[in-house]
């Protein structure tokens, strides 16, 4: 935690005295969102991220401002990309933040559909998004990875989950024997990935991306249904997300647990996984003490036995409400609750760029000063 504090610190040491100072002399007086997008773009430092075209005929619009301007876009939480162009033409601060001197330079809202498109394929925001929880929290001792998804809701039709055809000409396995282990293709996909056998990748490219129909229970116990996709959030101690994934919407929490935790093993050293009862099985419990992690997963009633977290571990469970106050702060500040966009690429990248920002936003909160 210290080296956390220590490299945030002198983060806020060099923007409080050296770059406000000269960027309001060059600009005027910023008001408090402008030092906030300012201090969001020089800490996520995306200039190296995004590919520079070259070829013949007109140059192409610099890639770099576009993207800045989708993190403005969040972190002003505009609700579409229009209302982004209107500020941008007003807002001279803003404007040359992002990289463009005139009003007239800014691209029209074709090209900046055009650019998030590209963004999108590459996988930018998510780069930049893991290069950035590299350089702040590789050092830190993580005590509680929080575990938990929440519902994106999305402006597209549903698409029916496709079909598993048996070809006629398949082969019939005889029944497995007592004691014999189980074949790759007699495994739920929970069991192939605690197997050892896969890689975060390959589990990942099992997991469906296709928009469809979601049904998910509130704290209160009321079942709730949406059109769209389902992001899979692990947070670290101090509400900072580390890794994330976006699934279908009626992908159950528990198939996204494992790749998740591999994600996030591989960033970050942590202690404790916290997980709701969506995530109960043996097989996630024994996957995290794998990981020389303690796993901590509140547990379903059964019956008349209602099963009681020990007094310890109910107070380290309480530290889970992070996870949750990240879904919530994404969807009413950064944008995850206006998702305009379609296919799982850009909404992915939509919600990334909202991501960045409120990691950034968490960071600086951390600071000392």
């Amino acid at each position: 935690m210290n080296s956390l504090l220590q490299f945030v610190g002198q983060f806020g040491h060099i923007l409080q005295n050296h770059l406000f100072p000269l960027v309001e002399e060059e600009l005027g007086p910023m008001s408090n969102l402008h030092r906030k997008l300012m201090a969001t773009l020089a800490m996520l430092g995306m200039d190296g991220f995004v590919s520079v075209r070259h070829g013949r005929g007109r140059p192409a619009h610099p890639r770099v401002a576009i993207a800045r301007a989708f993190v403005a876009k969040a972190v002003y939480n505009f609700p579409h990309t229009r209302a982004l162009l209107e500020r941008l033409q007003i807002d001279s601060v803003m404007r040359r933040v992002c990289g463009w001197e005139t009003a007239a330079a800014v691209p029209d809202e074709t090209i900046f559909s055009r650019a998030f498109a590209e963004l999108a394929r590459s996988e930018m925001p998510q780069r930049v998004h893991t290069a950035l929880i590299a350089r702040s929290q590789a050092e830190r001792l993580v005590g509680h990875i929080s575990r938990d998804s929440t519902a994106i809701e999305a402006r597209e039709k549903a698409q029916p989950k496709p079909k598993v055809a048996t070809p006629p000409s398949a082969p019939r396995y005889r029944r497995r024997k007592k004691g014999e282990p189980k074949r790759p293709e007699q495994m739920t996909r929970l069991e192939r990935q605690c197997s050892g056998s896969l890689t975060p990748a390959q589990m990942i490219a099992e997991l469906p991306r296709l928009c469809d129909v979601g049904c998910k229970t509130n704290s209160n116990g009321h079942k709730y249904m949406w059109v769209g996709y389902k992001l899979h959030l692990d947070v670290a101690d101090g509400q900072i997300p580390i890794s994330c994934l976006l699934t279908s919407a009626s992908l159950h929490d528990s198939q996204a647990a494992v790749p998740l935790a591999e994600i996030t093993a591989e960033q970050v050293t942590s202690l404790y996984d916290l997980m709701d009862k969506g995530y109960e099985s043996d097989l996630i419990r024994q996957h995290s003490e794998k990981l020389g992690h303690v796993p901590i997963i509140d547990r379903q009633k059964r019956g008349a036995r209602d099963y009681k977290m020990a007094p310890h571990e109910a107070a380290r469970f309480r530290e889970r409400t992070a996870v949750e106050r990240v879904c919530a702060r994404l969807k009413d500040e950064f944008g995850a609750g206006s998702v305009r966009v379609r296919g799982a690429a850009k909404v992915m990248a939509h919600l990334m760029f909202g991501i960045l920002a409120l990691t950034v936003d968490q960071l600086l909160r951390l600071s000392p000063s």
